[in-house]
């Protein structure tokens, strides 16, 4: 759901976004009517060029919208002037997008992140004349747009995460504003959620041991500040682990970034260790809450959440190192940060287990294959345990045998595979190499996955079998890859747990 708007003041309408596609890259723009309950298509995506971004300005009306030519393998920014578009910018790229985040903060400019000398920067592009104006962000990896409650999609600031969240506002009074928000939580961290149409009123999202992790009201007008409520209900703050940003190198002198949750009461001390890799990959941990971590921290675990080579939104070079790093240096730089945490003596080598979901179940996975000897059990949830077969089930279903799509270009450079046939992938696929596994496997998976096919676990079962490994395997009944419903979700962590306690007892 995108751009919220009115007509005449009275919110007769509000504007949408439907995405579609196979990985959700292009859209299409509908009105939705209140009273009548009505859905009106005002633009829709095209065959082989589609919009992948629409903006809108404050009544709805679309003055923007970038475009990907699949078969040019070329972008276009295009802008609507008398009825239609035109382009005014493009430029080639295998699937390197442009990508318009809303109105500039000056009149008559839209902002566009976008690829400049191997380096990710926001830039203005005039309205007007479609040329574009000076950089609005020299370095906008990792960063979300805030957007001004009444102009909608009017940029006004940023929130950037690097070790902990920073925001920065635009327009100095709104900064200070938030600055006094920051200060009135120290040592916490203080996530900006929403405001009043006048700013009067800000809820914000506060994680650390002080306040726990829950929403707070502030109204900035008399400095009050009202806690609404925990985040998870019975979670107190004496009841939530310490989260702490660690660095350790890798084998090959990469720094990379981690976050240890720490089992309260217990020493640092020869502990037993959880690997929590994160899915995507193009995705990263941060300091916040989080409630898998918090979970088995509370059962005795020390956790280790690494931002390893090829996770997004920590800087341009250390997603680039990952490219062609499935099941290599991707790998790695997770069994480097047991090492590290051993040589410490901050964890007993002889209890680490890995446990992800994702494209963290294939690290799992990965893990038990490629690094038998480091990890004593391992849980992949919704995880990939076979390249090709995820591939090439995936293209044919949407494009036909043969097909390219921005997709499959983008999950092989990521693996390392020139195309959909390359050995690699069968190389790098954990269910080729089950005959090497020395450690117990748990496989969870919901049976209506559409991100990473169920059989993908079924798969990595039957090669385990196969092999003769132990293994157990639960699927959870009209499940989701997301674990959205609450009751399948406690059945995973309850599975996780019981497993965890009977092959690597905290």
């Amino acid at each position: 759901m995108d751009f919220p708007a009115t007509e005449d003041g009275n919110k007769k309408f509000m504007y949408i976004l439907f995405l579609g596609g196979v990985d959700g890259s292009y859209s299409s723009y509908y009105r939705v009517d209140f009273h009548k309950q009505q859905l009106t298509m005002l633009e829709g995506a095209y065959e082989k060029k589609k919009a992948y971004r629409w903006t809108a300005d404050a009544s709805g009306k679309l003055i923007a919208q970038s475009i990907y030519d699949e078969e040019a393998k070329r972008w276009s920014i295009a802008l609507r002037k008398d009825g239609k578009w035109h382009a005014v910018q493009s430029e080639s790229a295998v699937f390197e997008s442009p990508y318009i985040a809303g109105l500039g903060p000056e009149p008559e400019t839209i902002t566009v992140d976008r690829i400049e000398n191997g380096a990710r920067v926001s830039r203005r592009l005039s309205l007007s004349d479609g040329k574009w104006g000076e950089v609005l962000l020299p370095d906008s990896m990792g960063v979300r747009f805030i957007y001004d409650p009444l102009e909608t999609r009017k940029i006004i600031g940023v929130d950037k995460l690097s070790v902990r969240r920073r925001y920065t506002f635009f327009d100095n009074k709104l900064q200070q504003q938030w600055d006094r928000i920051q200060s009135s939580f120290p040592g916490e961290e203080v996530r900006f959620l929403n405001w009043t149409d006048d700013m009067s009123k800000v809820v914000v999202r506060v994680f650390g041991k002080r306040t726990g992790a829950g929403y707070v009201l502030v109204d900035q007008s008399t400095q009050q500040f009202s806690y609404l409520g925990n985040l998870y209900a019975g979670v107190e703050a004496a009841d939530i682990a310490e989260v702490k940003p660690v660095k350790y190198n890798a084998s090959d002198g990469m720094q990379i970034g981690a976050y240890l949750t720490l089992p309260s009461g217990k020493e640092a001390k020869n502990l037993p260790l959880i690997v929590m890799p994160h899915g995507g990959p193009a995705s990263r941990d941060a300091l916040d809450f989080n409630w898998f971590a918090q979970a088995l921290a509370s059962k005795g675990y020390l956790v280790l959440q690494s931002n390893f080579r090829g996770s997004w939104g920590v800087d341009s070079k250390l997603m680039e190192a990952g490219y062609g790093e499935w099941g290599r240096k991707m790998q790695t730089d997770l069994s480097d940060g047991v090492r590290s945490l051993v040589r410490l003596g901050i964890v007993d080598p002889n209890r680490v287990c890995i446990v992800g979901a994702s494209y963290g179940g294939y690290a799992a996975l990965a893990g038990v294959t490629q690094e038998p000897e480091i990890y004593r059990c391992a849980v992949s949830v919704a995880g990939v345990s076979h390249l090709k077969e995820l591939l090439q089930g995936t293209v044919e279903k949407f494009w036909g045998v043969g097909g390219d799509s921005m997709s499959l270009r983008f999950n092989l450079r990521y693996v390392g595979g020139a195309n959909i046939g390359d050995p690699v992938l069968i190389e790098r696929s954990p269910a080729t190499h089950a005959d090497r596994v020395k450690s117990p496997i748990l496989l969870i998976h919901g049976d209506n996955d559409s991100v990473v096919p169920f059989e993908q676990s079924q798969i990595m079962a039957n090669a385990l079998k196969k092999a003769g490994k132990p293994y157990e395997f639960v699927k959870l009944k009209s499940e989701d890859h997301w674990l959205s419903k609450a009751e399948t979700r406690l059945q995973m962590l309850q599975a996780v747990v019981k497993f965890l306690e009977t092959h690597n007892p905290p």
